[in-house]
């Protein structure tokens, strides 16, 4: 039997807002908490905590356990799975094609396949908007950004949805197999780039198949896990905010109306939605010696996930932190897209879908939208909805 308590359940049934009343709870009586549910792991709850062991790569290792829970059977997938230096390569090589220059050259395509997802949807006075939306949309823009060949696409949506379903699940066999479907889809691109290259400068593959660390060009099995991280990575987080800004919406007719009537405000609503919703709960670090958080000892070597999403409702840091507050004055302080070396280089993309998503479906439903049915929620790593029906008005 562990000699650490058990504070929480990660295993628990959740309804829309449950996480978030344990994560408050927990705040309040036990901000560093223990579970042995999901293999076993501490969870930091305060955001100055989760952001202290999201910049200190020393003391916190993310090559051990990235996520909760353990998910990566089947090698180490750079750079999320590698701490620096060694990660260095991969994020050089990556981030220029990241940058909001490169949101805004693909927003044009981006909205087109935005109405065009929607337009089934808007035929048949609804639907859900998660599994029949937001989980293609993410898919589509990500294959614009990969040079991905069109057909493609649908065997990567197949494939990323069964990876993440399989997670959701806690299935270990379904992660190791699905994962290697992704593995093979990444070793097939690779090969593909060898035979016919792109100037690495518009091509994520070509330029970890360019990059040098040292003179030496990085190792293959690494860049097949690079490739293969980056085809799932931009997908999950998307779909899932999605589903919960709609489930907000529909609460806060007042606020939908509002931003339809004032498309201007949407980014600003993105930035709150995000703060309010963040939909990442259980990256996770390892830690490399004995830590101290609010005087608890976490011993060297045992996992910690980042609860980004509770550090975000932190009230020691937000005012009112469960309200949804248009242009929060400290908006900027909201840890949705992590901090550290690994914090999430696609935020520029990230933002741009949400944008552009919220814009169009405002603007197809000039009469309003509404949740009609059960919202079905996801489960670690992420946190919200993943299934959500919604109706037209």
């Amino acid at each position: 039997m562990s000699k650490h308590p058990e504070d929480f359940n990660p295993e628990a049934p959740e309804t829309f807002d449950s996480p978030h009343v344990e994560y408050a709870r927990l705040r309040r009586e036990c901000p560093v908490a223990h579970t042995q549910g999901l293999g076993g792991f501490w969870a930091l709850t305060k955001y100055e905590d989760v952001k202290t062991a999201a910049s200190d790569y020393r003391r916190f290792s993310t090559s051990v356990q990235n996520v909760v829970p353990k998910v990566a059977f089947t090698g180490r997938r750079p750079p999320l799975h590698l701490d620096p230096p060694e990660h260095t390569p991969y994020r050089k090589a990556l981030n220029p094609l990241l940058g909001k220059d490169r949101a805004d050259a693909l927003e044009e395509k981006a909205r087109q396949y935005t109405r065009e997802a929607l337009a089934p949807l808007v035929a048949k006075g609804g639907g859900d908007i998660c599994m029949e939306f937001s989980s293609f949309l993410p898919v589509r823009v990500f294959g614009e950004w990969m040079n991905m060949p069109p057909e493609w696409l649908e065997t990567l949506h197949e494939a990323g949805r069964a990876f993440v379903l399989s997670v959701h699940m806690n299935d270990p066999e379904t992660m190791k197999s699905t994962s290697m479907r992704l593995y093979d889809m990444a070793k097939a691109l690779i090969a593909e780039r060898r035979e016919r290259p792109m100037d690495p400068a518009i091509d994520p593959t070509c330029a970890l198949l360019e990059a040098r660390h040292e003179g030496q060009a990085l190792p293959d099995e690494l860049v097949v896990g690079s490739v293969r991280q980056i085809l799932v990575v931009g997908i999950v987080a998307p779909m899932v905010m999605v589903g919960n800004i709609c489930v907000h919406l529909s609460r806060d007719r007042a606020l939908q109306d509002q931003l339809r009537a004032d498309p201007s405000l949407i980014p600003a609503a993105i930035e709150e939605f995000l703060r309010l919703y963040t939909p990442y709960r259980g990256f996770a670090r390892t830690t490399t010696e004995d830590v101290e958080f609010q005087g608890r000892t976490i011993p060297q070597g045992d996992p910690i996930a980042l609860l980004y999403c509770s550090a975000n409702r932190d009230e020691d840091v937000f005012a009112n932190p469960d309200e949804f507050i248009l242009n929060r004055p400290n908006i900027a302080e909201h840890l949705a897209f992590g901090r550290g070396p690994h914090n999430c280089p696609g935020l520029h993309i990230g933002r741009m879908e949400l944008r552009l998503c919220l814009e169009e479906l405002l603007a197809v439903t000039p009469n309003g939208f509404a949740v009609t049915g059960e919202v079905t929620m996801s489960r670690w790593p992420e946190v919200g909805a993943l299934s959500v029906p919604l109706t037209f008005l």
